[in-house]
């Protein structure tokens, strides 16, 4: 039986693999199988030492290997229509700023959302979701940003809570009210900062949708005295911070972030020596996405080695928009965060799961198995763990445990 199941995923484990570098430093290192009792993870260890309720039921991983779920930590998942048209532009020799300069870009797709209905937006959203769940994604950044006004953004941020719960999967919503200038703020980006801080961010604060604020630091978008504006209101809020920072040029947004303990710094091309330390020392993650890098044919690369050699964690991430990164498998990324930017597979993987929570806030609970933690993984029928970044196009067909259910399975169980 392939697809969904919606099965309780409660029971014993066991014939695993369990891919290196995935369990917590309280699960045995030659664990092999695990139990699982009202969707969290009660025990992990090796088989012969299971002690079991009766009556327990028992799912045969037959020698799959085990990884937590997917986190894709940075998207742009919900907006109205697509920019294809931009695409052929780049390909025919215009530069990202030049489209955007030109009435593209991000407004392109401002216009879009805001004439999309909440439920037009839940319905093109759900289908892209659809192709990162059967991956293996089990928890998600979803940010607004293209609706640029209260009602709008309010609209996207319900939206990616709807897809949360009629999904059944973790959504972190991030409020990106400071990605561009609306035509109606053309030439007033003091005022719109000004709405964004004083009106927007606190409105949909209180409605409880959101997790975490972002800014678009970059010349063609918001200044660094801008950005932190915005970080003082959010600050204000009790809210976490995080940056669009150093995609185009080296702006310092870095260094201003981790100065407010953000969370991450995405994209970071153009990231600098000051930066990195800056990030080393608050703990801030980087996050990379080649499928902007790959879109853009950029040819400024992540300062990777830098980033190991200081310790910094490195997170990968799909960035799916409609302009700059129409990516929807996390696995592709996968494969580009290695091939582009010279990742270990080793790298790439902590890169979608553990540093990818960490990202988000949500190292307690997701990006690794053990005890206490939920239900969040995934079962690959490969034959190495190399393989989840080795095909090209070729999805593994996992089984996938996404908050305490069997919520895919491309056979039939062994309950036994």
């Amino acid at each position: 039986m392939r697809g969904s199941v919606h099965a309780s995923a409660d029971g014993l484990w066991f014939n695993l693999r369990v891919a290196p570098g995935v369990l917590t430093a309280d699960s045995p290192p030659d664990s092999d199988a695990l139990l699982v009792q009202a969707g969290q993870i009660a025990w992990v260890g090796r088989l012969a030492d299971a002690v079991l309720p009766p009556a327990t039921p028992r799912h045969d991983a037959r020698g799959c290997w085990l990884t937590p779920g997917l986190i894709d930590c940075h998207t742009h998942l919900v907006y109205g229509g697509q920019r294809a048209n931009e695409f052929a532009l780049r390909l025919a020799g215009a530069s990202y700023e030049e489209v955007a300069r030109a009435g593209g870009g991000i407004v392109s797709s401002v216009r879009a959302t805001r004439e999309a209905s909440e439920d037009e937006l839940l319905a093109s959203a759900s289908a892209r979701l659809q192709s990162l769940l059967a991956e293996g994604v089990c928890a998600i950044e979803i940010k607004s940003g293209y609706g640029l006004s209260l009602a709008h953004e309010r609209k996207q941020l319900r939206v990616a809570r709807r897809l949360g719960e009629l999904h059944g999967i973790t959504v972190r919503t991030t409020f990106l009210g400071a990605h561009a200038l609306p035509p109606e703020y053309a030439g007033r980006s003091a005022d719109y900062v000004d709405l964004v801080c004083r009106e927007m961010l606190p409105a949909l604060a209180a409605e409880g949708l959101v997790d975490a604020v972002d800014v678009f630091c970059e010349r063609i978008a918001f200044s660094l005295a801008e950005t932190e504006q915005v970080f003082q209101a959010a600050q204000a809020l009790g809210l976490p911070v995080k940056l669009h920072a150093e995609q185009l040029s080296d702006m310092g947004g870095a260094a201003l972030a981790a100065r407010y303990g953000a969370l991450s710094c995405d994209h970071i091309e153009h990231l600098s020596a000051e930066g990195i330390a800056a990030m080393r020392r608050s703990g801030t993650v980087a996050v990379l996405l080649p499928g902007a890098f790959y879109t853009l044919r950029d040819t400024q690369l992540p300062p990777i080695q830098a980033l190991r050699e200081a310790g910094v964690p490195m997170a990968v991430s799909t960035d799916h928009n409609p302009g700059t990164s129409p990516a929807l498998s996390l696995l592709l990324m996968v494969n580009m965060a290695c091939t582009l930017f010279r990742l270990t597979v080793p790298e790439a993987l902590a890169g979608v799961t553990r540093h990818a929570a960490q990202a988000l806030g949500l190292q307690d609970s997701h990006g690794l198995i053990g005890p206490g933690r939920p239900a969040n993984w995934v079962l690959w029928p490969v034959g190495e763990v190399a393989e989840l970044a080795y095909w090209l196009g070729q999805r593994p067909l996992p089984t996938v445990v996404r908050q305490g259910r069997i919520t895919q399975t491309p056979r039939p169980l062994d309950l036994m």
